[in-house]
């Protein structure tokens, strides 16, 4: 583990943070140019998410801010993004309300877990694996083509189910954390 701020990994995070600004203004430009700029934006976002857990560890650069910033990045985006797809219609109101509260239940869990242990908690793999399908649902909402409706379907049900078991296991880490 790492003392130092400012890492590859580290940086890759908070490019991802600065990403949702454009992203954001391109989606609500609306025409059929700025929503491909928007979805290859959407698709680097998602790549650096993969790509600055594996950094961090290969080259060993894993630190306490990078156990904040990755989460808090993935958060900042989904909710820029999501709130734009509801907006326009893409995605339903109820979907993004469970993706934001998800992810607040998370964020104050590790604020207690910091409190309690003094520690930051990492994330886990079935929380990786939600917000892996959440930007699926995302990304398939803003390529929004004909003839991909039972994809989304599974792919939106399926982030549904992930969420239940990451707060699930979240919560499990939250109830573990008191002694």
């Amino acid at each position: 583990m790492t003392g130092r701020i400012w890492t590859f990994s580290n940086a890759l995070s908070a490019a991802r943070v600065l990403a949702a600004v454009p992203i954001s203004v391109l989606l609500l430009e609306g025409s059929p140019g700025s929503r491909t700029w928007a979805l290859v934006l959407v698709v680097l976002a998602i790549a650096t998410d993969f790509l600055d857990g594996f950094f961090a560890r290969r080259l060993h650069q894993v630190s306490e801010l990078g156990k904040v910033i990755d989460p808090l990045a993935d958060k900042i985006a989904v909710a820029a993004v999501g709130v734009i797809l509801v907006i326009e219609g893409s995605l339903p109101l109820w979907y993004v309300g469970l993706v934001l509260a998800r992810d607040l239940l998370i964020l104050a869990g590790g604020l207690v877990i910091r409190s309690r242990k003094r520690i930051i908690p990492q994330s886990n793999w079935p929380g990786k694996i939600a917000v892996s399908a959440i930007a699926l649902v995302m990304l398939l909402a803003i390529i929004d083509r004909p003839g991909l409706e039972p994809l989304e379907a599974v792919a939106f049900w399926g982030s549904v189910a992930l969420m239940a078991v990451s707060v699930g296991v979240y919560a499990r880490r939250l109830s573990i954390g008191k002694s």
